[in-house]
């Protein structure tokens, strides 16, 4: 006798061929939330523990073509972007997801690698917070991602609650302001909507893990296709995540992965 449907995410984003982020690391975190995985490539990077080392986006052609094969089939409950690397990619996803409409849309605004390594093209932001932002249920972008974004610096607790007011304004519907990149011996995250601010706080860890943007917004989305409200799928996705990273291990010599089940 067959199983129960679960429902079904996609994940539009580069390939992590060390497992740790992207597309691997959604594809795993959406089984581990028993949602049905789908994906969408944009890019193709060569990457391990350490770094990346070449970065091959995807023709524009072929992402359309993924997209169209998905959507003709499945009926999809929540969609995630990541890393499109470049303005066109970016323009195409907007155009594709204002045109289909998905039920639930989670932006993660992916820019730059643990690494270091640039993942999106600098003429990109523009299309970004014009075009895909506005569409977005959810934007989640960390603290250097939406320096970027705003055009600032954001150091203080008032410049991030300043900053996370002035991406609300964009036209997202909510924005999740992750805080792992400050400092402190406690992470706030900040979760902004129409009903206002909440904050949530968890011990910073001593691993700095790899893919753990992916990761979140990946179970936001799977909370969504799985008929949470958008603040119970951040509040469970951002427990979730803590557990991961506390569980994390080192497969290679570099950054260390988190373990989603």
């Amino acid at each position: 006798m067959p199983g129960s449907q679960p429902p079904i995410a996609l994940t539009i984003a580069g390939s992590d061929s060390g497992g740790g982020a992207g597309i691997q690391a959604d594809l795993k975190t959406f089984h581990a939330r028993g949602v049905h995985g789908l994906s969408t490539i944009t890019a193709i990077t060569s990457q391990n523990t350490r770094g990346v080392s070449a970065v091959h986006t995807v023709p524009l052609t072929h992402i359309r073509s993924q997209l169209d094969a998905l959507f003709d089939d499945f009926p999809i409950a929540a969609v995630k972007t990541g890393m499109l690397g470049s303005a066109a990619i970016t323009r195409l996803v907007a155009r594709e997801m204002a045109a289909r409409k998905p039920a639930w849309l989670v932006v993660d605004p992916v820019m730059i690698a643990t690494s270091g390594a640039r993942l999106l093209d600098e003429h990109a932001v523009d299309a970004l917070t014009e075009e895909l932002i506005p569409l977005a249920d959810i934007l989640t972008p960390n603290l250097p991602e939406a320096e970027a974004l705003l055009g600032h610096p954001i150091k203080t607790a008032a410049q991030c609650h300043a900053a996370g007011e002035a991406l609300l304004a964009l036209g997202a519907g909510a924005v999740l302001l992750k805080g792992g990149h400050g400092r402190g011996s406690e992470v706030v995250d900040r979760y902004y909507d129409a009903r206002g601010m909440l904050e949530l706080c968890h011990p910073r860890l001593p691993l700095e893990g790899h893919g753990t943007g992916c990761t979140l917004a990946a179970a936001i989305a799977a909370g969504l296709a799985r008929d949470s409200s958008p603040r119970s799928a951040v509040r469970r996705a951002v427990a979730y995540v803590h557990r991961a990273l506390q569980r994390g291990y080192r497969p290679g010599s570099g950054s260390a992965h988190v373990m989603r089940h």
